[in-house]
């Protein structure tokens, strides 16, 4: 007998803001209508590939988005170029970067992911939420980072321990570049050489304290 296919409870628009309200956020229109997207086909393709775990769309939202317009919050507070580069490395299943280009369209945004199934999600789910200025590249990061450089802004979750991934971004940063990392504790006291961390925020996620570190390089000769 055939297996059968696990109903995806898929939500409206109207559920998608009721429960930003309850998250404290307020959706415009334009935002609320490329959650929707991107929720259904996350849902989706989560059945055929572990992209983001068991979970319903209520607990994505309130777990995983909402990181992202928290992060938009954090990125207007930094000292960046008007039209910044940024580049978000190991996009997986695009978080932080898709539902961020709904709150913060700033620039020219690159999600950087090596994996083909990963990366075929990315660009369907980027035609139908219809970013501007945001683009898939299925390359490893050693490559996309001196296609791109400079780079103005690095973003990441969890693509590597945060000293290593300083260590691969320096030499492609742009002067006055900032890495943000969003991580479960704040930001250490003591920087490895030649870095300074310039801003931290912390909020409350559903389930424990979170927090974004912006780091900058002390020496960028560009």
């Amino acid at each position: 007998m055939a297996a059968q296919k696990t109903s995806i409870a898929v939500p409206t628009p109207n559920q998608i803001a009721d429960a930003a309200v309850s998250l404290g956020r307020v959706l415009d229109g334009e935002q609320v209508l490329g959650l929707s997207r991107y929720l259904e086909l996350l849902l989706v393709w989560n059945q055929r590939m572990n992209l983001v775990g068991p979970q319903d769309w209520h607990t994505i939202l309130a777990d995983l988005i909402a990181d992202s317009w928290h992060l938009a919050d954090f990125l207007n507070s930094l000292n960046l170029p008007e039209a910044p580069c940024t580049v978000d490395l190991g996009a997986g299943a695009g978080l932080p970067g898709l539902p961020l280009r709904l709150f913060w369209p700033h620039g020219v945004y690159h999600l950087v992911e090596i994996r083909r199934k990963r990366t075929a999600f990315l660009l369907q789910v980027l035609s139908a939420m219809q970013l501007q200025r945001t683009f898939v590249r299925p390359q490893r990061a050693e490559q996309a980072l001196p296609a791109l450089a400079p780079v103005d802004l690095c973003l990441s979750r969890a693509f590597l321990p945060w000293p290593e991934l300083l260590k691969l971004v320096k030499p492609w940063l742009a002067r006055g570049a900032a890495v943000v990392i969003m991580a479960n504790e704040p930001v250490p006291s003591v920087m490895p050489p030649d870095w300074v961390a310039t801003g931290s925020h912390r909020y409350t996620g559903s389930d424990k304290d979170r927090y974004f570190w912006s780091l900058v390089p002390a020496n960028i000769s560009r």
